[in-house]
């Protein structure tokens, strides 16, 4: 995700990703300083959502959200 990105957080912790802000990775540039974590990559290509190993944080595609292969 960049420094402009499209995600958003809804109040049960789950960040919803626009296809411009893949590769997924956490934590986001939405997150606090004090509440870092090493980065860690996120793999929604299996059901369009994965969870962060540290944090819990869930992520998940926007409806419509395509991922484009190489």
């Amino acid at each position: 995700m960049s420094s402009t990105t499209t995600a958003t957080s809804t109040a049960n912790n789950v960040v919803e990703l626009q296809a411009k802000d893949l590769p997924a990775h956490c934590p986001n540039p939405a997150m606090p300083l004090w509440s870092s974590h090493p980065r860690v990559y996120l793999d929604l290509s299996h059901g369009g959502s994965a969870t962060c190993s540290y944090c819990g944080t869930q992520y998940k595609l926007a409806p419509g959200t395509v991922i484009k292969g190489h």
